[in-house]
C-alpha cells in the first residue's frame, strides 16, 4: 500500500500496448506496465521520484484532495 493518498487513474492503451497509470494532482507524473497491477506498482516508483524532483526543485507538493463530498 502507497504511503501517498493521491488518485491514480489506470487505463488500457492499445496504442502502447500496456496499461497506463496516470495521477491528475502531479502533473506528467505516470506510468505503464503489462498488467493493471504492474502498472501500479510502478507507478509508486515514479510518484517518490516525482516529489524529490519537486522538492528539489524548491515547489510545492500538491496536497491530495481526498474524496469529492456531494450534496
Amino acid at each position: 500500500m502507497s504511503k501517498y493518498k493521491y488518485e491514480v487513474i489506470i487505463y488500457w492503451s492499445n496504442e502502447d500496448n500496456a496499461f497506463i497509470a496516470e495521477l491528475p494532482e502531479l502533473p506528467g507524473c505516470m506510468a505503464d506496465g503489462p498488467t493493471y497491477e504492474e502498472a501500479l506498482k510502478n507507478v509508486q516508483i515514479v510518484i517518490e521520484e516525482w516529489i524529490e524532483t519537486v522538492k528539489s526543485a524548491g515547489r510545492e507538493i500538491p496536497t491530495p484532495p481526498g474524496k469529492l463530498m456531494y450534496d
